[in-house]
């Protein structure tokens, strides 16, 4: 686990005008996360080279070109989708940065789309793929080889410290998608969160349309707000909250248990809705 004392910070602000407190991965968790990546893709190579052999065995095919076939292929398909399959997901993270407690996110604090995950990964083909092509297209000694491979050796390294060189650790891949790698610690899960804020929900007494002021995408913000609980975060969000809703404070009511509660309420009607086929992106979202 990164020292969180040697963590950088940065301030994030969300389209919702929400600031929040977040911190960079350390080049040391990516470096390791990107060790288990390899390292799973290796295992994964090896596994499909024996399940050839053992096809090539039964068939009496050919086996060192059957095997060299099969091989290449899955390489290809393994490092042209490992990594951009898995950050599409929810998590936006590969096993390897799961373990290490990193995923990626949108340097404008908006949704990550797509495109930005397509683009971060193509451009893993130029910092690292082809320089280690054009290392390994070599077999000679002396002459041209020799020079191929020690500007292959270079060009991989100059992309490989590049995170090492800027203010916010970033890849080439991340300048060019907009995208940078942050902290993401293991956290309750969020049903967790469900649950403590329906207990302040019993305090508190929402009608539809306040619960309607908000979709999907503002539910996430919220959680990632009561998640962080930055005292000051919290009270911004909750005079935001409070001014969309007409919401009158409550005596000694605390910004923490409002915005548990309104979460809850506002989780609850969300799933009430998608039961009946309607899904409320974001606040904006009226139709």
């Amino acid at each position: 686990m990164a020292d969180s004392a040697s963590a950088v910070e940065r301030q994030l602000v969300t389209p919702e005008g929400v600031g929040l407190r977040i911190r960079l991965g350390q080049a040391s968790q990516r470096a390791g996360a990107f060790l288990i990546d390899i390292s799973i893709m290796a295992g994964a190579l090896i596994a499909l080279t024996l399940m050839a052999l053992g096809a090539a065995w039964v068939t009496k095919m050919q086996a060192g070109e059957f095997i060299l076939t099969v091989w290449l292929l899955g390489a290809f398909l393994l490092r042209n989708t490992y990594f951009i399959s898995f950050e599409l997901g929810a998590r936006a993270a590969t096993p390897g940065k799961r373990v290490v407690g990193l995923r990626v996110a949108a340097r404008d604090g908006g949704r990550l789309t797509a495109n930005a995950i397509f683009a971060r990964n193509a451009m893993r083909e130029l910092e690292l793929y082809l320089p280690i092509s054009f290392m390994f297209a070599g077999g000679g000694e002396g002459g041209v080889d020799s020079w191929v491979y020690l500007l292959g050796v270079v060009w991989s390294g100059v992309f490989v410290l590049f995170p090492l060189f800027n203010r916010d650790r970033l890849r080439v891949g991340d300048f060019v998608a907009g995208t940078w790698v942050v902290q993401a610690p293991k956290q309750k899960l969020l049903v967790d969160l469900a649950d403590d804020g329906a207990e302040r929900l019993a305090r508190f007494v929402f009608t539809d349309a306040q619960l309607n002021a908000y979709g999907i995408k503002e539910l996430h913000v919220l959680e990632q707000v009561l998640r962080v609980k930055d005292r000051k975060t919290m009270t911004a969000v909750a005079g935001r909250i409070r001014n969309k809703i007409g919401w009158t404070p409550q005596a000694e009511e605390h910004d923490l248990d409002f915005l548990s509660a309104y979460y809850a309420g506002l989780r609850g009607r969300l799933e009430g809705q998608l039961l009946f086929g309607r899904r409320r992106r974001d606040k904006l979202d009226v139709g």
